[in-house]
């Protein structure tokens, strides 16, 4: 993971083979990340994409979990996981509250924590290849960076329910009939777009753009918060260790494609 800035606009580069799942190393970039953008008073804009070939980001990653999960005592699992996701909330609530806007350019696999990742961004662009999935479920678990109560600030309560219900993915033109993403752009073009919307949007007023934003995006910080609790309390039980286990014993580099 990489970042620079470009006249104002901080462009972050997911590029950790094959998915970019979301570990402890990248949580301590995206925290670097977060800190710069956030401290630098020239900050005009933010746009998140990736470089690797398999999508935006395939969500948490799970191997990880499972073995950090192993080495500690039972007693502690809940404090370790409890810790890693109080970090990740903090770092999707600044994306999700910087009084600048943020664009993210997404293709192929957007899952899990991936589209958790994207859903703190204020506009989402997509590839025609972008496929959007919360497959928790199939862990014994629910989305456990925010996912839940900003998707829903966004779309359907129906539409939450079948793609959490069911686990299915959905495609780039379904995400953007349900207002999931507000816009499509040619293959490979998606990252394009979102540049050109950031350098747009840095043309406008600073503090008219922090005002229209506190004003139309709702921050959803009890819901997160139940999020955290309800996601610990059904990490606990033996079936979801069982799940992780039979994950990280999968020869398929990418268990989690439906």
């Amino acid at each position: 993971m990489k970042w620079r800035q470009e006249d104002g606009v901080y462009v972050l580069t997911l590029n950790d083979e094959p998915a970019n799942e979301i570990g402890v190393a990248s949580l301590d970039a995206l925290e670097q990340f977060v800190a710069a953008f956030s401290a630098d008073p020239a900050t005009r804009a933010i746009v998140m994409h990736s470089t690797v070939p398999a999508g935006f980001c395939a969500g948490a990653d799970l191997r990880e979990l499972y073995r950090e999960s192993q080495a500690r005592p039972v007693a502690q699992r809940r404090e370790g996981v409890h810790d890693f996701l109080t970090r990740i909330h903090a770092v999707m609530r600044a994306i999700d509250m910087a009084p600048v806007p943020s664009f993210a350019a997404l293709h192929g696999v957007v899952f899990g924590g991936g589209l958790e990742l994207a859903l703190s961004c204020d506009v989402r662009i997509a590839d025609p290849s972008t496929r959007f999935a919360f497959p928790e479920l199939r862990l014994g678990l629910i989305p456990g960076f925010g996912g839940l109560p900003r998707l829903l600030r966004d779309v359907s309560n129906s539409l939450v329910r079948d793609m959490l219900f069911t686990g299915r993915s959905i495609n780039a033109n379904k995400a953007l009939q349900c207002g999931l993403v507000t816009q499509t752009a040619a293959a490979g073009r998606a990252l394009d777009a979102a540049l050109a919307a950031a350098r747009q949007s840095s043309k406008f007023d600073a503090e008219t753009l922090a005002a229209a934003k506190a004003f139309l995006k709702p921050d959803p910080q009890d819901a997160l918060m139940q999020e955290i609790d309800l996601f610990l309390r059904l990490f606990d039980r033996p079936l979801v260790q069982e799940a992780l286990a039979r994950f990280v014993n999968d020869s398929n580099p990418m268990p989690y494609l439906p």
